[in-house]
C-alpha cells in the first residue's frame, strides 16, 4: 500500500471518528497525559492501545514516550496495514487480535508486564460478560501500579443525568459540525471501492471489527467490574457529555 493512499484513508478515518466522540482530540490528549504521568521515571515502557484502528493514539503515545514499546492492537487487517503504511513500524508494533477472544492476550506476544493499556471509542462493543473478562485479562498483564485508561461512551448512573449528557453531546456536535463528517458505514463502503485496499479487506472476508453487543453500562457498572478484576483505584479524570476518560490503577 502506498503512503499516499494510507494518508488519505487515515485522514478520512480520523474525521469519521470525530462524529462519534465528543472532543476526541482533547480526549486523546488526556489519555496520553495520564499514561505519561503514570510512567514517570520508568524507561522502556510497554503500552497497549486496544482497538487501535490505524493507530493515531498509539502514534501519539510513541511520540510522547521515547524508548517505549507501543502495541497497536486491532482485529482488522486493513486498519493495521493503513497504520503501518502511514505511521511506520519503527516505534509502533501493529498486532492483529480480537479483543475479548479466548486467546487475544496470547496473540500480543508479551515478554514483560505492561505499564499502561489504553483504548478510545472501542470497548463499548463488548457485552458485560466479555468486558468483565477483558478487565480481568488486563489486570493480569499490567504491572502493580500500571494503568488502564478508557476513553469511551460511558454515561452517568442517573437516567435523567444520562439524558442530559446525551443532549450536551448532541449540542456539542452541532456547534462543532461533527455530524457533517462521514459515518462508519460510509467509510467502510468507500474503502471497499478502492482497489488498493481490496486485498486487505479480502484477508478477513470483510471488515475485521467485531459485532457490537453494546453493553451500555453506566459508570458505576464499569467501576464495579474493574474493582472485581483487581484494580485498586478507579475514577473519572475527564468528561464531556457522555464522553468519559476512566482510569483504573492496578
Amino acid at each position: 500500500m502506498s503512503a499516499t493512499t494510507a494518508a488519505r484513508w487515515v485522514e478520512r478515518w480520523e474525521c469519521q471518528q470525530q462524529r462519534y466522540a465528543v472532543d476526541r482530540e482533547e480526549r486523546c490528549t488526556v489519555i496520553a497525559d495520564v499514561v505519561e504521568h503514570a510512567g514517570r521515571g520508568r524507561p522502556g515502557q510497554l503500552v497497549l492501545d486496544l482497538g487501535s484502528g490505524p493507530g493515531a493514539l498509539a502514534a501519539r503515545l510513541a511520540a510522547r514516550l521515547p524508548g517505549a514499546e507501543v502495541l497497536a492492537v486491532d482485529a482488522d487487517p486493513l486498519l493495521l496495514e493503513l497504520g503501518r503504511a502511514h505511521y511506520g513500524d519503527e516505534d509502533l508494533r501493529f498486532v492483529r487480535a480480537l479483543i475479548g477472544a479466548p486467546d487475544w492476550v496470547d496473540a500480543l506476544g508479551l515478554d514483560r508486564p505492561v505499564d499502561a493499556a489504553v483504548s478510545t471509542t472501542a470497548l463499548h462493543y463488548l457485552g458485560r460478560d466479555a468486558l468483565c473478562a477483558v478487565y480481568r485479562d488486563l489486570a493480569g498483564v499490567l504491572r502493580p501500579g500500571g494503568v488502564f485508561v478508557n476513553g469511551d461512551h460511558i454515561g452517568p448512573d442517573s437516567p435523567a443525568i444520562a439524558d442530559l449528557a446525551l443532549d450536551l453531546a448532541r449540542r456539542h456536535a452541532e456547534r462543532t459540525m461533527g455530524l457533517l463528517h462521514e459515518d462508519w458505514e460510509s467509510w467502510w463502503s468507500g474503502a471497499a471501492e478502492d482497489p488498493e485496499l481490496a486485498p486487505f479487506l479480502a484477508r478477513s472476508g470483510g471488515p475485521g471489527h467485531p459485532p457490537c453487543a453494546d453493553a451500555d453500562l453506566p459508570v458505576s457498572g464499569h467501576v464495579a467490574l474493574l474493582r472485581e478484576a483487581g484494580f485498586a483505584h478507579v475514577g473519572t479524570v475527564w468528561q464531556h457529555g457522555n464522553s468519559r476518560v476512566l482510569v483504573a490503577v492496578r
